[in-house]
């Protein structure tokens, strides 16, 4: 297939699971009742359905997604290596473990909630800093590979944290903590649509305007420093930048991983190396499955969902494994 088809068919995938998820869910809407609801009628609960709950959820997934991707996509380069997520660096480890402090120590209200994303946010970039310290050699910077070990041991002291500390947790707080680190998209409402749509108007264009320090940055540090880039500089600054996007995208989605590895992945595969390509394409790949995860999830038989974080991570963690043994050759 031409590269020039992926995208337009990529966006009518989209499209089309949108129209889908609008559609399909516990309570069904027909199209009738949608083009009702628009004009200003239908009814109180149709309305609040259909504009209240599940059209913020497809945004945040849409959204959330794009976040994901383009910030794996920034770290496979920025650290050279193809394994690097935010799930395996312990960022989604960090926000967890301060949502689950917070709603230990703090009484839960209505603005106690719309706080969350915030405290999950500071608590992946504290992370983050914890992570850049340990694996900042003097006079030589920040190792990559070193950073991704020391993302994964810090990760797993914070998991093994956070699983003592879950059991102290009533059965409230203990369900939604759990959801939570499942990754259940948990802020299905406009407030947290609008609360990480800045993130992405900042930081992606930014990450494009740095198109070529990122394609410069994956083929080594030799190389980087001989076409004149300060590659500590750049590094920490485009670290420090994906740090914050899926972070942003993590605090109010919940614990979702696997998916910033494998989207970069998927668009590499289609043939787009270069990162003014590569982001895009990996972007629109990162929102269409995580709201193809949410939509399988939401209608999952039985009275329950199931988390688009644990559908993710059944495509993912088999794709991780390849992707491992491939790199081990």
């Amino acid at each position: 297939m031409k590269k020039r088809y992926i995208f337009p068919i990529l966006l009518l995938l989209i499209v089309l699971l949108v129209l889908f998820a609008l559609t399909h869910g516990k309570l069904a809407l027909t199209w009738s009742e949608i083009w009702e609801i628009m004009r200003g009628g239908g009814t109180s609960a149709k309305r609040l359905l259909l504009v209240d709950f599940r059209l913020p959820r497809i945004v945040l997934a849409i959204l959330a997604g794009a976040a994901l991707a383009v910030g794996g996509a920034v770290l496979q380069s920025t650290t050279q290596n193809p394994l690097a997520d935010s799930g395996i660096l312990g960022i989604n480890a960090g926000a967890g473990l301060f949502v689950l402090l917070f709603i230990s120590f703090v009484q839960s209200t209505t603005v106690t909630t719309f706080l969350l994303p915030l405290i999950a946010l500071v608590g992946a970039l504290l992370t983050a800093v914890i992570i850049f310290a340990f694996a900042y050699k003097k006079r030589i910077g920040i190792m990559p590979v070193r950073l991704i070990l020391t993302g994964v041991v810090v990760g797993t002291g914070i998991s093994a944290l956070t699983l003592l500390l879950v059991t102290k947790l009533d059965s409230e707080n203990y369900r939604f903590v759990t959801m939570w680190q499942a990754g259940s998209i948990w802020g299905s409402n406009w407030f947290f649509v609008c609360a990480l749509l800045p993130w992405l108007l900042i930081l992606v264009p930014w990450f494009f305007f740095k198109h070529r320090e990122l394609d410069i940055l994956q083929f080594g540090d030799a190389t980087a420093i001989s076409l004149g880039v300060n590659i500590q500089k750049e590094r920490i600054k485009l670290i420090v930048a994906a740090v914050a996007l899926t972070g942003a995208a993590v605090s109010v989605t919940g614990g979702i991983g696997f998916l910033g590895l494998i989207a970069p992945h998927i668009a590499k595969r289609l043939g787009f190396k270069k990162h003014w390509q590569l982001l895009p394409i990996a972007a629109i790949i990162g929102s269409l499955l995580l709201l193809l995860s949410d939509t399988i999830g939401r209608l999952s038989p039985g009275s329950g969902e199931i988390p688009a974080g644990t559908v993710v991570a059944i495509i993912g963690a088999p794709y991780f494994l390849f992707l491992l043994l491939k790199e081990s050759t």
